[in-house]
């Protein structure tokens, strides 16, 4: 993990490989921004004059390196576009420096030491700035072969090693407290990350949930892991069926963080995600060209394991209790067969008319085991549609909610911390497309508006009185394109700090 540190020091006076500073649209050309003054100085004040002849123009994730003048210890300034001018106050938009953070620390893989001089203005800045430092410097090369004994890729380079935010105060507990947020939310967000990216040879339920107690027992959270008898014992009917068609058995996970300051007045979230460790599709099998990523299935889960142990190491005064709902949807003899019927934990019968459409069978089991519980809110996190991601595309996830209020302090935790993501309704009209003739619902309904209709049939196994949303983050989660600002190619850590926020808001006194 790159090191973070706080520095009073001057840019011109700071041993690093490269300074980092801003730049932003003006009207006449870029306009270096505040924070790397000594830079543009070592310049002679034309620092803005030179990046426009190399051709910069201050747009956001823009990079342009250059060589340092002799005022500077450092021997390159980077230079990276935060796109157009600060608010009214002068004041940065925080997801702006947050990826511009990203895009200088991916840009710097390799170097030891970089210098950021971007604008900070306080503790909030810093703290976005370490951010999105740290997730733009992930780097996942577990299976890539080294060339020394420090574990740098044999065809890659190692991440940027040390990140010194300038403008900081290293002593005041408002920075130190921003630093140590950034420090635990990034480090348990590229642990999802890790976990979605490993192969599916090498996460399975069991070894996910070996990885879920060994955090637990690290960061005092309690742990319980239901495996295939505990599971067959409960009557937990869902999960059992989609992991029956595999050699890797499934597993329930109950993640409990308790608050010791809170007291027994605590709030309590329960989040519960989807942990389908690879989806084939089972008997309804995916076609060609559809399988390849499908080791993201369980992405939800990971956002809901990382969010749990970020609460827990941030001390936050909430109780927080997360489900993961674990099992591999594979094709055999004893898989579930498209027209089976499956009897819930909730005691409810579900026809499965698509073994591709899991996600919600899992959920369903483990949201009804949340239930019982009485939680103040539960919210479950998934990739469960494809038609989320017709309706919002690959960088935005969907909110649905059986109370408007709660989906709507979500999008606000949301916006707060920079995930895109858009409110959805759940309209009772769809609800009748999965009525069945044989059992109590059909895990199936109308096509049109198929990501609502999955959100309505989560609902079905919501505890009555229950403050309940679902996040289906099936666009965001696992990026195929090229990395932009701090978001790599491959697992993302969608929602993770969405829900680290919504924890903190409910500590607070705000759950919506």
């Amino acid at each position: 993990m790159t090191a973070l540190t706080l520095s009073t020091a001057a840019a011109t006076g700071l041993r690093a490989d490269a300074i980092v500073v801003g730049v932003v649209k003006g009207d006449k050309g870029p306009v270096v921004a505040h924070g790397a003054e000594a830079v543009d100085k070592a310049y002679d004040g034309k620092l803005g004059s030179v990046l426009e002849t190399l051709g910069a123009s201050g747009g956001e994730g823009e990079v342009t390196k250059l060589p340092a003048p002799s005022g500077l210890k450092a021997p390159l300034v980077l230079a990276v576009g935060l796109g157009g001018e600060p608010e009214k106050d002068g004041a940065y938009d925080s997801e702006a420096l947050r990826r511009a953070a990203g895009v200088a620390a991916r840009a710097l893989a390799g170097s030891k030491k970089a210098a950021f001089a971007l604008p900070v203005d306080d503790a909030e800045d810093v703290g976005v700035i370490a951010e999105g430092a740290l997730l733009g410097a992930y780097s996942f090369d577990t299976y890539k072969e080294v060339s020394d004994d420090k574990g740098t890729p044999k065809n890659g380079r190692a991440p940027l090693a040390e990140v010194a935010i300038l403008g900081g105060k290293p002593r005041d507990k408002e920075y130190k407290a921003a630093i140590e947020r950034a420090l635990a939310v990034a480090e348990e967000l590229n642990r999802a990350r890790d976990l979605i990216n490993t192969p599916p040879n090498d996460l399975n339920p069991e070894s996910f949930a070996a990885v879920a107690q060994a955090a637990a027992k690290e960061h005092g959270i309690k742990v319980q892991v239901l495996d295939e008898k505990a599971l067959e014992k409960g009557g937990y009917g869902g999960i059992l069926g989609v992991g029956a068609g595999s050699a890797s058995g499934p597993r329930l996970v109950k993640l409990s963080y308790k608050s010791a300051k809170a007291g027994k007045n605590a709030k309590h979230l329960a989040f519960v995600g989807k942990g389908i460790t690879y989806d084939s599709g089972g008997i309804s099998l995916k076609p060609a060209g559809h399988n390849e990523t499908m080791k993201c299935d369980m992405a939800g889960a990971a956002a809901v394991f990382a969010a749990v142990v970020a609460a827990a190491r941030l001390g936050l005064e909430v109780n927080v209790t997360g489900w993961l709902a674990l099992a591999e949807n594979m094709p055999s003899g004893s898989a579930t067969r498209p027209g089976d019927v499956l009897r819930m934990y909730s005691g409810k019968t579900v026809e499965v008319l698509n073994t591709d459409a899991e996600g919600r069978l899992v959920l369903a089991d483990a949201i009804a085991k949340a239930s019982e519980e009485t939680p103040d809110a539960i919210v479950d996190v998934a990739t469960l549609t494809g038609a989320m991601m017709l309706a919002l595309g690959a960088r935005t996830f969907g909110i649905m909610a059986n109370d408007d209020a709660f989906r709507g302090s979500i999008h606000e935790a949301a916006e707060e911390v920079g995930e895109p993501a858009w409110p959805m309704p759940l309209p009772a009209d769809l609800r009748k497309g999965m009525d069945s003739s044989t059992a109590d619902i059909a895990n199936m309904g109308e096509r049109m508006g198929g990501g609502l209709v999955a959100g309505l049939f989560l609902q079905e196994f919501v505890g009555e009185g229950i403050t309940w949303a679902h996040l289906d983050i099936a666009g965001p989660a696992f990026n195929e394109s090229a990395p932009f600002g701090y978001t790599p190619k491959g697992g993302t850590g969608s929602a993770v700090r969405t829900l680290v926020r919504l924890a903190e808001r409910t500590a607070a006194g705000d759950l919506g």
